[in-house]
């Protein structure tokens, strides 16, 4: 399927690219498309970031230039069934064209004077110019004073935030990058290399680029530049605006009365320093909170994500629900975090990396949502996932503040051991921790919930996939790693060590009653009066169904 959609998507963007004669940029194509196809680009779906990053993908359909003030052009480049075209394109003369299309124009509005007077916002040739009312000029900005956002990401903030749909057509704008340049006076749309096009308020950059100057004044005055000074560092690589703090420098006399200071930031006024403020919208003493229970005896689909063993292991619901709003939260955070201009306002200082702090951390691309469970070293944390229950030793300059809106969705992972069993030797074998662990590998199994002890879900799994339904519990006890005792004793290794309960705060009544109906199928299969009639593990399988 994604190749089809791949190669469709091929045609409809050299059609559009042969038809612009000098181009288009990342963001006009966008544009272009959605006016064209009513929909916008399929980026998720081809697993591409941006506009630019999908067309690298297409080299024998566009061409990418770059121009000096560093936007990109993408031009297409014709196969034998469009030389033609674009050889008539190429040819086109642009102010015969104007010429032509500014007749047209007068006489359409000769023609139909009445219906342009009165639809003077939808007609394209009318006199008057479209432009959005303060109130909408105050909800875009309202939009972007916590953090900058893509400009194909806008309509549905805007949706979310307001209710509605950014209302450009309504004003007489035929697209979003239009309605922006009507404002430009107070919003920057700034052209990014890989991710598509970003949405700043001018006033932050104005700040920053003020706060460059201030600098290079400052240093010229100081001292001579001995040595070039770099300035490869440009405004986008700082969100929100600075604030000044004192700092105290000293001078060594070096002879013939020229000093030079001792402090390392010898280009920076005597009494300045840069500090970054932290986003309003970073979340810095709030904690995660866990799925709400599941009632027991109710059959529920699950993936086991991490194994330590049969009694330590941490399970994700398989649910509408749960499955699609964690993968679009990833989505979502991959998006806004891979932009250097948003990711470093929520760089964290080093009296923010502790243990407890919740924030979140990039591998591979991708952003997670973590908490900082101890710190190695200077340079080392060592964080616990809540969404998958592994901890891992990650580096400091991986870590960002996570944004309030990521705060909402509740930990994914659920802390679990394997029901009425526990292992023949006192302690889990190697072997016996294997052979669980490939019973769970990519696997969506069905789990019965029997209880909570301590705070760790136990339940029984069983694999449905193949001609016989396969018990877990069985299977270890047939191999004889397990012995089946009839009831849950409490996780040994989660009572040495249980990250959830140590940082995921319980779900409220509320968030339980909300969410419930939605986590498990409830099916009650079992007698609720009878043990023996829930699972009969001397023998026969749980759950005969």
């Amino acid at each position: 399927k994604q190749a089809q959609l791949m190669e469709v998507l091929k045609k409809e963007v050299r059609a559009m690219l042969i038809a612009a004669k000098k181009g288009l940029t990342p963001a006009q194509l966008e544009e272009q498309y959605m006016a064209m196809v009513c929909k916008p680009l399929p980026l998720q779906d081809l697993g591409f970031q941006s506009a630019l990053e999908m067309v690298k993908h297409m080299p024998e359909v566009v061409r990418v230039s770059s121009c000096s003030n560093g936007t990109f052009i993408l031009k297409a480049i014709a196969d034998d069934t469009t030389k033609g075209i674009a050889k008539l394109v190429a040819c086109q003369k642009e102010r015969t064209r104007t010429k032509a299309w500014k007749k047209t124009a007068l006489k359409a509005n000769a023609a139909s004077p009445s219906k342009n007077s009165k639809h003077p916002q939808h007609s394209p040739w009318s006199a008057r110019t479209p432009a959005l009312p303060v109130t909408v000029k105050a909800e875009l900005q309202d939009l972007l004073s916590s953090s900058p956002l893509l400009l194909k990401d806008l309509d549905k903030a805007f949706l979310r935030r307001f209710g509605r749909a950014f209302p450009y057509r309504q004003y007489g704008f035929s697209s979003v990058l239009e309605a922006l340049r009507s404002v430009s006076d107070s919003i920057a749309v700034v052209e990014q290399a890989e991710a598509g096009s970003l949405l700043v308020l001018r006033k932050y950059l104005a700040n920053v680029v003020e706060q460059e100057e201030v600098l290079q004044e400052a240093s010229a005055a100081e001292m001579p530049p001995l040595e070039p000074i770099c300035e490869t560092e440009s405004f986008c690589q700082t969100a929100l605006p600075m604030k000044w703090e004192p700092v105290e420098t000293e001078a060594v006399d070096l002879g013939d009365h020229l000093k030079k200071p001792q402090d390392s930031q010898q280009f920076l006024p005597k009494k300045l320093t840069l500090t970054p403020e932290i986003p309003p919208d970073a979340v810095q003493d709030r904690s995660l909170c866990s799925l709400p229970p599941l009632k027991r005896r109710c059959l529920v689909g699950v993936i086991v994500e991490f194994v330590a063993s049969p009694s330590q292991f941490y399970i994700h619901i398989c649910s509408r629900e749960t499955s699609y709003k964690l993968r679009d939260l990833m989505f979502e955070m991959r998006h806004l975090y891979s932009h250097k201009l948003v990711s470093d306002q929520y760089i964290m200082p080093d009296s923010a990396v502790r243990p407890g702090q919740l924030c979140c951390v990039t591998v591979s691309k991708w952003w997670y949502r973590v908490i900082i469970h101890r710190v190695v070293s200077d340079q080392e944390v060592e964080v616990f996932y809540a969404d998958y229950g592994h901890l891992q030793v990650v580096q400091k300059s991986w870590l960002r503040f996570l944004k309030w809106h990521y705060l909402k969705l509740p930990a994914q992972a659920i802390p679990c051991s394997l029901a009425w069993v526990k292992p023949v030797e006192g302690t889990w074998s190697p072997a016996a921790t294997l052979l669980f662990k490939n019973l769970c590998r990519f696997k969506e199994l069905v789990g019965v919930v029997d209880e909570y002890v301590d705070g760790v879900l136990h339940l029984f799994l069983c694999d449905t996939s193949t001609k016989e339904d396969v018990y877990f519990h069985s299977v270890l006890r047939d191999k004889g790693y397990a012995d089946v005792c009839g009831e849950n004793i409490p996780s040994q290794e989660f009572k040495e060590l249980n990250p959830s309960a140590l940082y995921v705060q319980p779900s409220g009544k509320e968030t339980a009653e909300l969410m419930e109906p939605d986590l498990c199928l409830q099916h009650e299969y079992l007698d609720a009066d009878s043990e023996a009639a829930a699972l009969n593990l001397d023998g026969a399988e749980p759950c005969d169904q």
